[in-house]
């Protein structure tokens, strides 16, 4: 009798093709928030937002966008999924809960904050 042995932290091919979606359907809620942005911007009161509200919103837009067209490209290249600093998979509940996600959890608190 063998027993096949699987790496619970590593995604397989169904998890893989699930977070792509779900990495898609990302890029595309934040292409359509920043479009919505964008609109507002032109309008006379700009929606009931500030102008640095708009700007701040539509920075944090793109920035989500790029973030996210980085981890699809990493699909393409074989390299989601691992951690850029220590090298080691990503637990795979750490992608469903952050697809975009360039770190395993360890690291990424290891990491000086940015604020």
């Amino acid at each position: 009798m063998t027993t096949a042995v699987h790496d619970a932290t590593h995604p397989s091919a169904e998890p893989m093709e699930l977070l792509r979606t779900m990495l898609e359907e990302q890029v595309a809620v934040h292409t359509a928030r920043l479009n919505q942005l964008m609109v507002y911007a032109r309008l006379p009161r700009h929606a009931g937002y500030g102008p640095r509200t708009l700007d701040a919103l539509a920075a944090a837009s793109r920035q989500r966008i790029a973030e996210t067209a980085q981890a699809l490209k990493r699909m393409s290249e074989g390299t989601y999924g691992v951690c850029g600093d220590c090298y080691r998979p990503i637990p795979l509940g750490r992608l469903r809960a952050a697809p975009q996600a360039t770190n395993c959890a360890l690291c990424e608190r290891r990491r000086p904050e940015t604020w």
